[in-house]
């Protein structure tokens, strides 16, 4: 027997299209692969996460004829996910549908509802308490959503109803590391119950989470038997066959990605779906001579191809020459579109216009801030007058303590490195350089001291620790939670933690108004990390 894990990008909320996406599938799937049954992700015909578009009065009904489309197209029988109402609970399900059948055969309901980090499935499902199994061709299947295969109950409740083999339908957001993590629980699964496990797992990007696909499946003894491609569609063919006396899937096993590829990757796709999927024209980002706005054009153009990108050097009067020449070749070397446009006028003009305000104050940030402001004001304009997004170009780091300026730097619709430290900022350049043997990033930006450059010889460490070592204490103070005391007796300087927790804290509100990013790590700012802008929490508990 022939089954195919149809891996597919969902676009959230288009019923009618992730239904038609269904129907060629699984038509591909029969004639091109030879499929005897298809299985698609969790809430295949909604996408995840739908939201608030759940509780839309009209939404049941569309699933209903949508499930009966599907069924009156297929030559095969499939298993998707979709939202159900039934008996006035809404339930996050998985459905059997044979053709010619408007309804689905045999139903499914997740039991457990992840309601942590950027899940909040209790806000919409109840849970389900009930295993499903079906027969097909001799086999005995039994069906799982997502968070259930990282609980031992229902998969228990499956073995004890005769499955041999598992279908579990999954829209698990990437992070890095959570291929390893996905592996364990299902090899932990299999083991406790000596059945064979597929992994079906959704692709795309949706807003600041990424699925990477990556499906694959696990046979009875809890050996990785099928891994199939990451970050892209794939219709993934599993092989049942009897051996010896036991029966488990065959099939091909492709590489996963080392992390900095698996980083890149997702900030690729997250890119070229919030572009394609939000119906921009292209992206337009400026181009500082700097490594992170260096970094987001390659990704913007691995994304979308020069054609759809615009890079613009908004010079001012601390801008480097080495800023300007690297920004050009950069510009050049990858083919985009590409605009030098000096600030100096804009920043004269506003400053004439205050100048009655500022009279006998000091110069300070309000001046370097009023240059990114500037540059703001271009950027957007460019993005209206061209249906293009503008990309902000910010890393983790920087938005962690503040080190951007609200309707400058920040201005923008989509933020690639938002979840990116400024260490992997370092690290994903040199990958990119040695995937292409050439410097699509030329070699000064990345070598360079790392300089804003809105005052005279300004560089970073100037107002922030080195970032070796930021970064090592945001990872503890904002993905691992630790107090600052926690953080300093992993040996870390107390002047420096305190410093960086005060500015983690207190520059909430600007994060809050950021543009949305991609999330790459355990903990994002967002969905992930959600502090009250009000607050007198002490910083060091």
């Amino acid at each position: 027997m022939r089954i195919i894990m149809a891996q597919q990008n969902a676009l959230v909320g288009d019923i009618e299209g992730n239904a038609q996406k269904v129907i060629q599938a699984a038509d591909e799937a029969r004639r091109l692969l030879g499929a005897d049954l298809v299985v698609f992700p969790e809430l295949m015909l909604t996408g995840y996460p739908p939201e608030d578009l759940l509780l839309r009065p009209s939404l049941n009904s569309r699933v209903d004829d949508a499930l009966a489309t599907i069924a009156e197209a297929i030559t095969l029988p499939v298993v998707l996910g979709y939202p159900a109402v039934r008996n006035g609970l809404r339930r996050n399900a998985a459905g059997v549908i044979f053709p010619g059948e408007a309804r689905p055969r045999h139903e499914y309901f997740k039991q457990c509802l992840p309601n942590y980090r950027v899940f909040d499935e209790k806000r919409y499902f109840q849970a389900g308490d009930q295993s499903c199994t079906f027969e097909l061709d001799g086999w005995t299947f039994g069906l799982s959503i997502c968070e259930d295969i990282w609980h031992s109950e229902p998969t228990r409740q499956l073995q004890e109803a005769g499955a041999q083999i598992v279908l579990s339908l999954n829209a698990s957001p990437f992070r890095a590391n959570k291929v390893a993590e996905r592996l364990e629980q299902v090899q932990a699964r299999s083991r406790e119950t000596g059945m064979s496990i597929l992994y079906c797992n959704l692709v795309g990007g949706q807003d600041e989470l990424v699925f990477d696909g990556a499906s694959f499946a696990c046979d009875s003894r809890g050996e990785k038997c099928i891994q199939g491609a990451s970050f892209n569609e794939a219709l993934v063919p599993v092989d049942l066959q009897c051996q010896g006396g036991s029966c488990d899937p065959v099939g091909e096993v492709l590489p996963v990605p080392e992390l900095e590829q698996s980083l890149y990757q997702a900030l690729v796709l997250a890119t070229r779906d919030y572009v394609n999927k939000n119906g921009f024209k292209g992206a337009l980002l400026g181009l500082s001579g700097g490594i992170d706005s260096a970094l987001t054009l390659a990704v913007a153009v691995d994304a979308l191809g020069p054609d759809r990108v615009e890079a613009v050097m908004m010079p001012f009067r601390y801008t480097s020459a080495m800023s300007l020449e690297d920004a050009e070749k950069q510009a050049r070397t990858l083919r985009v579109k590409y605009h030098v446009m000096p600030i100096e006028p804009a920043f004269n003009g506003f400053m004439g216009i205050l100048d009655e305000a500022f009279a006998g104050l000091p110069k300070d940030t309000t001046e370097e801030n009023l240059q990114a402001r500037c540059r703001g004001v271009i950027l957007m304009a460019l993005s209206n007058k061209s249906g293009s997004v503008v990309l902000t170009t910010g890393n983790k780091s920087e938005m962690a303590v503040g080190y951007a300026t609200l309707y400058g730097d920040m201005a923008g619709g989509f933020s690639v490195l938002k979840d990116v430290f400024k260490t992997m900022v370092f690290r994903l350049c040199r990958w990119r350089n040695q995937q292409a043997g050439s410097e699509i990033i030329p070699e000064r930006v990345i070598t360079r001291p790392p300089s804003a450059e809105l005052a005279p010889d300004q560089v970073d460490t100037d107002s922030l620790p080195d970032y070796d070592e930021l970064d090592a204490i945001l990872q503890r103070y904002v993905e691992q939670d630790m107090s600052a005391e926690a953080v300093i007796r992993d040996g870390f300087d107390r002047d420096n933690v305190y410093r960086v927790v005060k500015l983690t804290d207190r520059n909430e509100y600007k994060r809050r108004q950021a543009a949305v990013g991609p999330r790459v790590s355990r903990r994002a700012f967002g969905k992930d990390r959600r502090y009250p802008i009000t607050n007198g929490w002490r910083p060091g508990d």
